[in-house]
């Protein structure tokens, strides 16, 4: 099972490549109408979306920067890459984000701005406003991290914290010619919270993302900085990030190339092909890692004591991206945790297997994409002198699954369209 499981998980890992993706976009594009052409961008498969770019325009690149994540490398001649740091921003993002807003300002009308977002795209494009900090932003976004915000709400804070999200490059590039080719990371695949929405309308507004803060208690804990902007932009007297009618979007094109959807259907094909019955529960799941991982399992106990939604073998799917609300100071990430959540409700069960992993090979701040557990792996764990319980509640699931080999090591994908869960389920 552990190997079907892994079997299943790189099927969704090939569908979710965005290099075919990206060339195929570009190829549908009239690029012979412009006069140069300007590659800017930010994210975990930045790099990967940028090698397709070079192979469709080769030199007619005038010039290019990327943004993206430590390690996530891709050979490349005409655009630089800047390596930076993720989830939490720094220096070099702020320096490689200063750079590409110098290139879209230096568009003109006639010339193309080609923008590559993929997942960790808001991190990787820290462009502190006026009076801001990166080290004010890196605080606020410890804070939205830690307390379980989503990405959505997370991203209505950062857009008015910054000089570059929530369409503020589009305004900069214009009058050219934007097209942003976008790989999405976010439920819903909407275009203003995708990398916080650099070249896409902004819904959020000042008075949302200030809601953000009250709704988790950060009133007295965000940096005074960070407050005073905020309240400043509810009162008035910041100005908005550019909405939908705005002149800036007129040659604007957002185009999203991949999405969590393809790789789960892709799951489900290679699923069918080892002899299971797929079944997709959801694309959109979000919410507290635990309870979800709870849910996953009450319907494999379903499967095996009724034979419902469907009789075993089975291979429930879902993707999406769930949140982990930190209680404790250990090292883990939501896929690990909702293994590892997994591993107490099926302990003693033969014949599931909970597997969870993230499409980028990373899960928070480890070197893992994600983590695997069966009906025997608390016992296994116990035998080491590993308490999974007393582990989950100090969210340290990384030091649970590591002497147990279960860790799901996968390195840099090149992509990144969020998480797929699998849990198969066989009669023994």
């Amino acid at each position: 099972m552990r190997a079907h499981a892994r079997a299943i998980f790189r099927a969704s890992l090939v569908a979710a490549n965005p290099e075919a993706s990206v060339e195929r976009a570009l190829r549908r594009l009239p690029l012979d109408r412009y006069r140069r052409i300007f590659v800017v961008g930010a994210g975990k498969a930045s790099a990967a979306m940028a090698r397709a770019s070079e192979r469709v325009l080769g030199r007619r690149v005038t010039a290019g920067l990327i943004n993206t994540k430590d390690g996530h490398l891709a050979p490349l001649k005409r655009i630089v890459l800047n390596e930076c740091s993720h989830p939490v921003p720094d220096e070099r993002g702020v320096e490689g984000a200063r750079r590409i807003m110098e290139l879209a300002r230096g568009a003109e009308a006639g010339d193309l701005v080609l923008c590559l977002i993929s997942g960790g795209g808001s991190a990787l494009l820290p462009a502190p406003a006026e009076g801001i900090t990166l080290e004010l932003k890196q605080e606020t976004t410890r804070l939205l991290l830690a307390c379980g915000a989503t990405i959505h709400e997370i991203n209505a804070v950062r857009k008015h914290l910054s000089a570059i999200k929530g369409g503020q490059l589009a305004r900069l590039a214009a009058p050219a010619s934007v097209v942003a080719l976008l790989l999405s990371d976010v439920i819903g695949d909407p275009l203003d919270v995708i990398g916080s929405g650099p070249t896409a309308p902004d819904e959020a507004t000042f008075g949302s993302a200030w809601a953000v803060v009250v709704k988790y208690g950060l009133e007295g804990k965000v940096p005074a900085a960070v407050r005073t902007r905020l309240l400043a932009g509810v009162a008035g007297q910041e100005a908005e990030t550019p909405k939908a009618g705005d002149a800036c979007f007129r040659r604007v094109k957002n185009l999203i190339v991949g999405s969590n959807r393809l790789a789960v259907q892709a799951a489900a094909a290679k699923a069918k092909e080892l002899g299971y019955r797929p079944l997709v529960l959801s694309t959109t799941i979000d919410g507290e890692t635990r309870e979800i991982a709870a849910m996953h399992c009450a319907i494999a106990r379903e499967v095996l004591a009724t034979g419902r939604p469907a009789k075993a073998p089975v291979c429930l799917i879902s993707g999406g991206e769930t949140t982990v609300t930190i209680r404790g100071d250990g090292l883990g990430g939501r896929n690990q945790e909702f293994a590892l959540a997994a591993a107490l409700q099926i302990q003693g069960m033969a014949g599931v297997l909970a597997f969870s992993a993230g499409t980028d090979g990373t899960d928070g701040p480890t070197d893992a994409a994600g983590a695997m557990a069966d009906g025997a792996t608390t016992e296994k764990a116990a035998a080491l002198g590993l308490n999974a319980a007393a582990l989950l509640a100090n969210n340290d699931s990384y030091r649970f699954f590591e002497p147990l080999g279960d860790l799901i090591m996968t390195g840099p994908t090149g992509t990144n369209v969020m998480d797929v869960r699998l849990l198969l389920v066989r009669r023994y």
